[in-house]
């Protein structure tokens, strides 16, 4: 599978570290079907999701899509991503754990196939070839159609892709590290050049950096009222106020929301063919669709980039 056939419908993949978790039952559901009937096609999700809180043990995300999927009748077109990797350390990337991790996503999410699967997180003690071909025997199970790498840096993403092709190994396809308009380090000029060069699709995670870029997190209050709050505070930084200040004055242009900059902004870099943003209800899905409709200038996409 090439590097973009898992990337379908309008350029946003919906994420779904909120279900099981902020967004549950027919709230869930509501946003699922109103992301399918506006053309969205890709869900990101992990067998992570949401073993942060108390009393969960992680896949409550993944269950919650599987309920959506199967009720809903639409798995034939739709992408979905997931990943693995989190919950443990380095065994689960031993081959015979990634195919037990791929078997309980696919049990929970009620399918028998993902489209793009991800090694979570890098284990830098471990030889790229292991994790290469653990991560091969999942494709040929047949069971996912694609692969992607989250969390690697240049060296080690770089490392893996010649490996790949050594070894006759499926590569990674993708790439899924933070990145936002406050937070870019974790994709620097390095994996940009490499990403393009290697026609891989970057779908970037934080791209809100956790709703601060929607503008509603200014003050010590606003931090303070939201689950999010926290995660926000730290993504905002140093450069935080500036980016807002330069956001406020794009959006006074555009008559854009806050969110749709954002991602409007994110969709112009370097090998990026969609973001991947999250929605706890319908309303705050529709502020994240509007940026399909937001035509940023140069003048205005060098003004945020200078902000930050």
């Amino acid at each position: 599978m090439s590097a973009h056939e898992f990337i379908a419908g309008i350029p946003l993949v919906l994420g779904g570290n909120v279900f099981g978790w902020s967004s549950k039952g027919d709230e869930a559901f509501a946003v699922l079907d109103a992301f399918y009937e506006a053309g969205g096609r890709m869900i990101d999700t992990a067998d992570v999701y949401s073993a942060w809180i108390p009393g969960h043990q992680g896949g409550e995300s993944e269950t919650v899509l599987g309920e959506w999927l199967e009720r809903s009748g639409v798995r034939a077109d739709m992408r979905i991503h997931t990943k693995t990797g989190m919950l443990g350390g380095a065994e689960l990337y031993d081959p015979a754990r990634v195919l037990q991790s791929l078997d309980a996503s696919l049990e929970r999410l009620r399918t028998d196939r993902v489209d793009l699967y991800y090694a979570h997180k890098d284990y830098p003690e471990l030889d790229i070839a292991q994790i290469v071909e653990a991560f091969d025997g999942a494709v040929r199970s047949g069971k996912v159609r694609a692969l992607g790498a989250s969390n690697f840096d240049a060296a080690r993403l770089s490392a893996a892709l010649d490996q790949a092709e050594a070894a006759g190994a499926t590569p990674f396809a993708a790439l899924q590290n933070e990145y936002n308009l406050v937070a870019r380090d974790a994709y620097g000029e390095d994996l940009q050049s490499l990403v393009t060069e290697r026609d891989l699709a970057m779908l970037p995670f934080f791209g809100l950096a956790s709703g601060y870029l929607t503008g509603k997190y200014r003050t010590e209050a606003d931090f303070a009222q939201s689950l999010r709050g926290g995660r926000a505070k730290e993504l905002a930084g140093t450069n935080g106020p500036q980016v807002l200040q330069a956001m406020d004055e794009v959006a006074a242009e555009t008559g854009a929301s806050h969110a749709a900059i954002a991602l409007a902004w994110l969709v112009r870099q370097p090998g990026i063919p969609a973001p991947i943003a999250s929605a706890r209800t319908v309303e705050q899905l529709q502020q994240l669709l509007d940026f399909t409709r937001v035509e940023l200038t140069d003048d205005q996409l060098g003004r945020l980039s200078a902000a930050a």
